[in-house]
């Protein structure tokens, strides 16, 4: 199947598709052994060789899908110019080039769906198809059966108007309630906004499943491949015929800093867990292991 040079080099975990077309406009790339430069050029990974500086590309010939527990206080993009963790640390032994299905807030947690399958994903973030985004936040207080219900009817924020497709409360704790949101769009800290125009912010924020898939199973900061029923089960999603929510699970307790402090007494989860033997924690056990000469 043929496809954009700039997307097949982005497979083949050469570069981002912006930095593929630099690639190729500057006669780096060859394909069946001359230069190309033009960027609507498309090509065959079954048929045509494709060489960068001199070396083969190779695209997977199937795309790749994976679900990662992304732990609070981890930026899901791939590269961070503050230098805070992102989920990039998790990806060690990923082979292809994936990238996030949409995001999740810097200090909210849970699945998060990661992939080489452009078109997919494209499907699953865009408002057009409906697709369902199951939430669960921990907000302040109890909220009164009429906030709840002002909820439902949609609230006015500052970038316009916002009706979440079902509010209902999952469970209380001493001092919050654990609320259960499902929303259709991905715009940014948008389950935050809607709970804090009710008077009820949130105090921790948990995606239990992502496109039905769920993240049982997993502790923060782990990542597995998905299997080929899920996979498909996606695809369905992705075109409108998904099926039921998968059940609904509270979050590890934990015990911290930041949100969801105001719980002393829960316990604290696993530290979250960077891809073991990538490249800056063997450097860093290196370190700690070399014997200091006198």
């Amino acid at each position: 199947m043929q496809e954009r040079l700039q997307k097949y080099l982005a497979r083949a975990g050469i570069a981002s598709r912006r930095a593929a077309e630099t690639l190729i406009t500057a006669g780096r790339v060859k394909v069946n052994g001359s230069i190309v430069r033009e960027l609507g050029t498309k090509v065959d990974g079954a048929k045509d060789l494709v060489v960068v500086d001199g070396k083969p590309a190779v695209a997977p010939s199937e795309k790749t899908w994976f679900l990662l527990y992304k732990p609070p206080g981890v930026v899901t993009t791939l590269k961070d110019p503050q230098g805070r963790p992102t989920i990039s640390d998790y990806l060690h032994g990923v082979p292809s080039r994936v990238f996030p299905v949409g995001r999740l807030d810097y200090d909210a947690e849970g699945a998060l769906l990661l992939t080489d399958d452009g078109d997919v994903a494209n499907k699953l973030m865009h408002p057009r198809h409906q697709v369902r985004r199951v939430y669960l936040a921990k907000v302040k207080g109890d909220p009164t059966d009429a906030s709840l219900e002002k909820l439902r009817g949609g609230v006015r924020l500052e970038d316009g108007f916002a009706k979440p497709t079902d509010v209902s409360r999952f469970e209380k704790a001493d001092k919050n309630t654990w609320l259960r949101l499902v929303v259709t769009e991905g715009r940014p800290h948008l389950i935050k906004r809607l709970c804090a125009a009710i008077g009820h912010p949130v105090v921790r924020l948990f995606r239990p499943s992502h496109a039905g898939i769920p993240v049982d199973g997993l502790k923060p900061g782990h990542l597995r491949e998905l299997t080929t029923e899920e996979v498909k089960r996606i695809h369905q999603i992705s075109e409108g015929k998904g099926g039921a929510d998968p059940a609904l699970k509270l979050p590890p307790r934990r015990h911290g800093h930041g949100i969801g402090k105001d719980e002393p007494e829960e316990e604290a989860p696993e530290p979250p867990r960077r891809s073991e033997g990538g490249p800056r924690q063997r450097a860093d056990r290196r370190e700690r292991e070399t014997p200091t000469r006198s």
